[in-house]
């Protein structure tokens, strides 16, 4: 057996492998070294290259960054221009009403509406159809109070204007509502001649655009008469066995609109801002007044002593020559005066706009657990007026006469339970009451509506003493039970359909144009054409809505407070962002961006885009392309992304399918100080003319709408 023996490694050897080794592994690291070193010279030298290309760049942008701006502000000349139609408008609406002399007082005069006020209140013994009549006329005037004080622009109110205005709505209001408990009184001293032969109860219901009324009288004092129900409908009461049996009567006065709820007060802060513009603004009117009389004087003294000296010497001067020079002046002098007056009336009005998207710094505070939040619900639906009254002496017929004792403190309510309930057997013998009603027809509710009641002594909406709330949507119907009778109304979320998942303005045609809002629950579709608003679609799921707004041509404003009071509400207020979740810009950045998106909308689409969440507060980043036909939108357009700081607007590399975010300028494109001159760039001859040739109560209408709903903060 012969063993094999493992040939050793020498000394020599080894340190030979190891410097091998070492050899290898230095050439490896000296070709990284080598290597690493050429990457990051390549690197500095794009490095170098995209800064001497970004400097170029600001070179560029800084040598016409003044002249853009001026072409811009030449351009969004069209926002003083909108307003001074508006005034226009809102004076010659004067002077139609003036010289139509239909025997309606102008809302707007103190003296007018007062002795409208007074008159009315002199007039007695109307009937209820009579007083709904009259109501239509009320509202209309109210409406117009109420319009008055949103459509005048903030600077042009005076505290002394808005409590002329709003004093007159609280009057107004408060008489209707008088005039209609003196028409329930007369009612119900007729009730036993208007007796129903199968109850042996009085039961009345009158319908109107405005009001639905019902009213129920208990005549017969039947213990097991306990449901009342209206006219075949479900709408009444459950009443406790108590009320069967005493003599009162019961009204459901449903009001389309709300009364109760008090007015909101202008905010000072608004005022204050607004004040300081105004004056502003007249100091200069009237210091160039004076500097035109100035040189008036100045112009005419030389031709008037010219004149003389000529006459002297018999020299015939033509009076002609100096009228005309005269002329010259004037027109000079008023020419300067009004392009103030527009420069000044553009600033106000800038300033005007901003209040619109400015946010509120302190939360609305608030003292009850039950008080409901008027920031963050809404009423909807108008207001069920539930009352319980004292049936008055009945009439009588004697001798071919109707004799009737009138109550001199009038109707009187039926307290309902009573203040001390001692004298009562029962503890239970004044329960809630069951009562349902019907939600009106044409407002939408995106979940089970909330019931408030009216606190009378805190003036404030409550929750508490309601319950057994349910709510059938299929019939549009509410069931509920209430501790005390009084006012009550159904309530929503405001915010409900807020944030935004995403939005579209798109040109239909010139000045005109479709304002698409994604929400949870809904998409709704807006058209926008000159000065004016229309709802074109609305997309609900499993969700019935009475297409009453649909089709109907209305004015920014009326159409907000329409969308509003039918429960389609996407339009933010200034404390909105302390119940929604929003991705908040900078109130200046935000405002240029709608100005100059309401420029471009005649000719260009824009869309929302998920970076606009992730690009900071001081940047905005929205989806853009050319759009100049009236086709319908293909289904995977080719979107541009458009960054804008208010200062800076370029294009981006990335688009919405990119995986990481980048503020990378497009190959090949270039930046500028404005949106406007951005797409001038590459848009084509067509768009730039209708952007050019799109009206000023167009462009000033579609900012509006985009302040009114800030798409680019709550999406």
């Amino acid at each position: 057996m012969s063993a094999r023996k493992t040939k050793k490694i020498t000394k020599a050897e080894r340190l030979r492998k190891l410097q091998e080794e070492e050899e290898r592994q230095q050439k490896e690291e000296e070709e990284a070294r080598v290597k690493h070193e050429k990457e990051e010279m390549e690197r500095l030298e794009r490095q170098r290259i995209d800064r001497e290309k970004w400097q170029q760049l600001e070179a560029k942008d800084l040598e016409r960054r003044n002249e853009e701006l001026e072409e811009l502000y030449l351009l969004e000349g069209c926002f003083p221009e909108a307003e001074k139609l508006k005034q226009d408008t809102r004076w010659l609406s004067q002077w139609n009403h003036y010289i139509q002399c239909d025997g309606s007082p102008d809302p707007s005069i103190a003296p007018e509406i007062n002795t409208f006020i007074s008159l009315w209140k002199e007039e007695t013994n109307e009937t209820l159809e009579d007083v709904i009549a009259k109501s239509k006329l009320v509202l209309n005037l109210i409406e117009k109070l109420r319009l008055l004080l949103l459509q005048m622009p903030s600077y042009g109110l005076e505290d002394k204007t808005i409590k002329q205005y709003q004093g007159s709505i609280l009057e107004l209001q408060e008489l209707l509502h008088l005039k209609f408990n003196t028409a329930t009184e007369i009612l119900l001293r007729q009730a036993s001649t208007l007796v129903d032969l199968d109850s042996g109860n009085m039961e009345k219901v009158i319908q109107d655009e405005n009001v639905t009324l019902y009213v129920w009288a208990n005549l017969k004092k039947n213990p097991r008469y306990r449901s009342v129900r209206f006219s075949e409908t479900q709408i009444g009461f459950e009443i406790p066995r108590i009320l069967a049996t005493s003599n009162v009567a019961v009204r459901l006065l449903h009001t389309h609109y709300d009364h109760v709820t008090p007015l909101r007060p202008v905010s000072t802060s608004l005022q204050g801002r607004t004040a300081t513009v105004t004056d502003f603004v007249q100091d200069k009117v009237k210091n160039v007044e004076a500097e035109i009389s100035k040189e008036l004087q100045e112009e005419y003294k030389p031709l008037e002593c010219e004149s003389v000296s000529l006459r002297e010497e018999g020299t015939a001067v033509e009076e002609g020559d100096t009228a005309v020079q005269m002329s010259s002046v004037q027109e000079e002098s008023k020419a300067t005066k009004c392009e103030l007056e527009m420069k000044l009336l553009s600033e106000t009005v800038l300033a005007a706009q901003l209040l619109l998207i400015e946010n509120a710094n302190d939360k609305p505070s608030f003292f009850g657990d039950n008080e409901v939040d008027l920031c963050q619900f809404t009423a909807l639906g108008g207001v069920y007026h539930l009352d319980i009254f004292e049936l008055p002496p009945q009439c009588k017929p004697m001798k071919g006469w109707m004799i009737v004792e009138i109550l001199k403190e009038g109707l009187q309510k039926y307290i309902y339970p009573p203040e001390s309930t001692e004298d009562f057997e029962t503890e239970n013998a004044f329960p809630p009451i069951e009562v349902t009603l019907e939600v009106q027809e044409n407002v939408i509710f995106f979940e089970d509506p909330m019931v408030a009641r009216w606190d009378a002594e805190g003036e404030q909406w409550q929750t508490d003493g309601i319950s057994n709330v349910s709510y059938k949507s299929e019939e549009r119907l509410i069931t509920f039970s209430l501790e005390t009778f009084g006012p009550v109304t159904l309530i929503q979320d405001a915010h409900i359909n807020m944030p935004f998942q995403s939005w579209e303005l798109r040109p239909l045609d010139v000045n005109k144009v479709l304002l698409t809002v994604t929400t949870v629950f809904t998409e709704i579709e807006i058209q926008i054409k000159e000065d004016l608003c229309m709802l074109a679609s609305i997309k609900l799921d499993n969700k019935k809505h009475s297409p009453v707004l649909e089709g109907r041509w209305m004015t920014p404003i009326c159409f907000i407070l329409a969308l509003k009071e039918t429960g389609l509400n996407i339009f933010p207020t200034r404390h909105s962002h302390f119940y929604v979740v929003i991705n908040n810009k900078d109130p200046l950045v935000e405002l240029k961006a709608y100005r100059q998106l309401a420029l471009l909308s005649s000719a260009f689409a824009f869309g929302w885009s998920k970076w606009n969440v992730v690009c900071g507060s001081n940047k905005v980043i929205v989806q853009l392309r050319e759009h100049l036909t009236e086709e319908e939108p293909v289904p995977d357009p080719d979107w541009t992304l458009l960054m804008f700081n208010g200062d800076r607007a370029q294009r981006l590399n990335i688009n919405e399918n990119s995986e990481t975010f980048s503020e990378a300028l497009k190959e090949e494109t270039e930046f500028h100080s404005n949106l406007y001159h951005m797409v001038k760039d590459f848009a084509s001859k067509d768009a730039m003319e209708r952007i050019r040739s799109s009206r000023c109560q167009f462009i000033d209408s579609v900012c509006h709408m985009l302040l009114s709903t800030r798409l680019l903060s709550y999406s």
